[in-house]
């Protein structure tokens, strides 16, 4: 979701493919295009806690290429008179498509390490990871999915805002569940906002993840 401004970023660079690797992570029906998620992102600052309520929606996916998108709906943003939308596209970490390290977006190798050592399900795949950013990894069978989340536009609102969509969202999904947990990045930020979501019963539940393109 969008944050306040602190100072202006400069310009990041859009997604591209990741190095090569084996293995692609299973598909998961709670995680299919049409699928809802709600939950909430803390955005405190030293002044202030806050959290605001957010929806999340996947509009399409390609598991092939490591792709996902969706949009992301904030609502109770104080300086917005409407819910703020924004339109994202992510990246699943296959070892294929895309590894652990982001190798943009303003991130480097230690911002990566920081952010997904946040997440308790990533501990074995620490030492792998500090070595090849996780390439050599089998993550086929494993019950969570990591990803990265770039917003790349608002929807509904102009760019004249007052937020900022600069960085972007390391995230861990659960495929026993359908949660999902984020820490946002953005070097002009507050760091580590922790972004919390859960399935609910609006999306296509029982359609299989890896069976939907973005046309």
């Amino acid at each position: 979701m969008p944050v306040r401004v602190v100072e202006t970023s400069s310009a990041l660079s859009h997604p591209s493919g990741g190095t090569s690797g084996n293995t692609l992570p299973s598909a998961c029906t709670l995680l299919s295009v049409g699928q809802a998620f709600s939950g909430t992102q803390n955005v405190s600052s030293q002044q202030k806690d806050e959290a605001w309520r957010v929806n999340v929606r996947i509009q399409g996916c390609d598991l092939d290429h490591g792709y996902l998108c969706g949009t992301m709906e904030a609502l109770n943003v104080p300086m917005a008179d409407t819910p703020v939308v924004t339109f994202w596209e992510g990246e699943i970490v296959d070892t294929k498509n895309y590894t652990f390290f982001t190798g943009k977006w303003g991130a480097t190798s230690d911002d990566d390490i920081k952010h997904w050592t946040k997440f308790p399900s990533f501990s074995p795949l620490l030492s792998q990871v500090e070595v090849d950013g996780g390439k050599s990894l089998d993550l086929s069978n494993y019950p969570y999915i990591f990803m990265r989340w770039k917003e790349q536009y608002f929807v509904n609102v102009g760019t004249d805002c007052g937020l900022t969509i600069a960085g972007f969202y390391y995230v861990c999904f659960s495929c026993s569940d359908g949660s999902i947990n984020g820490f946002y990045y953005d070097p002009n930020s507050s760091p580590f906002q922790k972004l919390e979501l859960k399935s609910t019963n609006e999306g296509r539940l029982g359609f299989s993840f890896s069976s939907y393109e973005l046309q």
